[in-house]
């Protein structure tokens, strides 16, 4: 363990091995922080935070800070942040609030500069969050998604996994896994076929996704109409199935279809 003279660490706070704590961080009570973990110059870990092995926190972060939330009264919660996760410049993130007593980052995240995340947001695995992305609170982002620069997600809003969200939008409606999303009203705009490849997907299983939101954006149906053809004449499959149950399970709605005029990104 490598701790500066000059960092302040409560006494309670549970520190793992081959930790570095640098000069002037703050190291609040009921902090847990795991095994080969880095906290940069000037952070500060606010009480509740579960700091998994090997985060990497860099200067001037503020993680599990108290919610921005007036309905928030003082009640015991936290903040999980998964193994591997890097936490860079200026980023905040708040503690859950009595909704749901915690707020949640996955395992091999990145959180680029600038990134707030608020409270009770739960956010997968794999998951990049560009320079300056605001989520609002109660947020839930799955696994393998990336939301573009300085995008503004809004309090409940679900994105789906593998979902690619083009920078600078505004996420108002839920977006639906294994697309792109763009423009403003947020729009489908393709299936997101490279970061699936990437990810080992095959040809087969792109084509049947891309078929499935044939039915569910490109046809004029409503969502119900979609969803009772998708089950009708496309071959049960995982992601079917996903698209399916996120579809039917959205709170918000989900983004619009893109317009006949425009045509999908590749």
């Amino acid at each position: 363990m490598s701790i500066h003279s000059l960092a302040s660490i409560h006494p309670t706070a549970k520190i793992g091995n081959n930790v570095t704590i640098e000069a002037f961080a703050t190291i609040k009570e009921n902090v847990v922080i795991d095994d080969e973990c880095w906290i940069g110059p000037n952070v500060v870990i606010w009480e509740g935070a579960r700091l998994g092995k090997n985060v990497k926190v860099y200067p001037g972060a503020s993680v599990s800070s108290i919610p921005q939330d007036l309905k928030f009264a003082g009640e015991k919660t936290e903040t999980i942040i998964g193994d591997n996760t890097v936490i860079r410049e200026y980023v905040t993130i708040s503690r859950g609030t009595n909704d749901k007593y915690k707020t949640v980052i996955g395992s091999n995240c990145l959180l680029m500069a600038y990134v707030h995340v608020a409270h009770d947001c739960v956010i997968g695995n794999n998951c990049i969050l560009v320079n300056a992305v605001q989520v609002a609170g109660h947020v839930e982002i799955d696994d393998w998604a990336i939301i573009g620069g300085a995008s503004a997600v809004h309090q409940f809003v679900k994105v789906g996994a593998h979902v690619m969200v083009s920078g600078g939008s505004l996420v108002r409606k839920d977006v639906p896994p294994f697309t792109k999303a763009a423009r403003e009203p947020l729009t489908y705009s393709g299936v997101n076929s490279v970061g699936l490849r990437r990810r080992g997907y095959t040809s087969e299983i792109i084509s049947d996704i891309q078929e499935t939101y044939r039915y569910v954006f490109l046809k004029g149906l409503n969502n119900s109409k979609a969803i009772e053809l998708v089950e009708k004449e496309i071959e049960p499959s995982r992601e079917r199935d996903m698209i399916i149950n996120f579809i039917r399970n959205s709170e918000r709605g989900i983004m619009k279809g893109f317009s006949s005029s425009i045509q999908p990104f590749e």
